[in-house]
């Protein structure tokens, strides 16, 4: 049985598992969703619960060794890496509901995942014991295989906003998969396998208990993971799925360069100069932004750890090795697909869903290049805004 307290064993099973995911990949990316044995195997092995406390049945894993298995997941299949690391990422908000509760959601349930969405667009009407809630939100990562869906609203009280700290007050809702309605909206070219649909809550109870602080909710359980942004947090393995794409669109470059040649040249397409030169710079691309992304993380994981709390300087260097990350990967792909010529044009050839899998994570909140100009502004001592870090 794995050892679900120990980090070692959750990046064996990883590895384990990625000949699993890859051999599933075609058939996550045609259903839009992890094929229900993979889903079972992935969570049986305590992925989906690494940023659970441990005090309540979770491994909580360290930040280091969380992005490293969320890599190699990543590189067996983009959509599955993203599934995994969105639920699992949501766990961390089990430090900060009441054990019972907590425990009754994340770890009583089997094989358990909250899917959630990003912004605060349900109402949340108060009403005795709790709130009734009432939305259709977006972009619900692996609703489809959740026990629970965290719907995202504002507090309404006597026909008005409720106000928290001078802002409208924002809470995640809890609420079991069966009282949600999901609609099938992800029609994408990219990251299919993801599942990321909207959903709908309509007039649904959800107990005070049962919700959460969107921000500065305070910390129950477990240690130091806890105190890392969840932004940050989702970044930091996001920018891993990234990279593992692009580690993966190069090893396949490697197979098609050895067998392909290109019309209207002499010799395979590994023995032409350009392509030659593409690997060399696209390798290099890779590395550089792999060992700037784990020297971010080891050194927040560092600072946290030792002292109890993280300056924005580590907060900001860590934004920016996830945003570079992302972005150089997304370059990385197009120069790689660039010169595989139309043969990498065809659905099913596997470069071309790296092509596509890239340009939908490219184009998500934690790649958006506007993170350089943020992290920028701060390096030169302007003001900045640190909710985004």
């Amino acid at each position: 049985m794995t050892d679900l307290s120990s980090p070692l064993s959750l990046l064996e099973s990883a590895r384990r598992l990625a000949p699993m995911v890859r051999e599933n990949a075609d058939a996550t990316d045609a259903n839009r969703e992890l094929p229900r044995p993979l889903f079972e195997a992935l969570a049986d092995a305590g992925l989906f619960h690494m940023c659970v406390p441990r005090e309540i049945g979770g491994s909580e894993i360290d930040f280091p060794t969380y992005v490293r298995v969320i890599e190699e997941i990543g590189k067996a299949d983009a959509s599955t890496g993203w599934a995994v690391n969105q639920g699992t990422t949501f766990g961390t908000f089990a430090a900060r509901m009441q054990r019972n509760v907590a425990r009754a959601i994340w770890i009583d349930t089997p094989r358990s995942v909250v899917a959630n969405t990003p912004g605060p667009t349900a109402k949340a009407v108060v009403v005795p014991g709790g709130y009734r809630v009432t939305g259709r939100q977006p972009f619900s990562t692996g609703c489809r295989h959740a026990s629970w869906i965290a719907a995202h609203g504002q507090i309404a009280e006597n026909g008005e906003v409720r106000q928290r700290n001078g802002q409208p007050e924002a809470r995640y809702f809890l609420i079991p998969v069966g009282e949600v309605e999901l609609l099938d909206t992800w029609h994408t070219r990219g990251m299919r396998g993801t599942g990321t649909h909207h959903f709908e809550v309509k007039d649904v109870f959800v107990p005070e208990e049962r919700t959460v602080y969107t921000k500065g909710a305070p910390q129950v359980s477990g240690g130091p993971r806890y105190k890392i942004p969840l932004t940050l947090g989702f970044a930091g393995g996001d920018a891993m799925i990234a990279l593992g794409v692009a580690r993966s669109c190069i090893d396949a470059f490697f197979e098609l360069a050895g067998s392909k040649t290109p019309r209207y040249v002499k010799g395979l397409l590994r023995e032409q100069p350009v392509a030659q030169f593409a690997v060399g710079k696209c390798e290099a691309w890779l590395r550089s932004c792999r060992a700037f992304l784990v020297e971010a993380v080891g050194e927040l994981w560092d600072e946290l750890t030792s002292t109890g709390d993280l300056t924005l300087e580590r907060r900001a260097t860590l934004r920016l090795a996830s945003t570079h990350a992302i972005q150089t990967a997304g370059r990385i792909v197009e120069e790689i697909y660039r010169h595989c010529g139309a043969t990498a044009a065809f659905d099913g050839n596997i470069i071309q869903r790296y092509f596509q899998d890239i340009h939908v994570i490219t184009q998500h909140v934690q790649g958006r290049v506007a993170h350089y100009e943020l992290v920028g502004q701060h390096w030169l001592g302007l003001p900045i805004d640190e909710t985004r870090l």
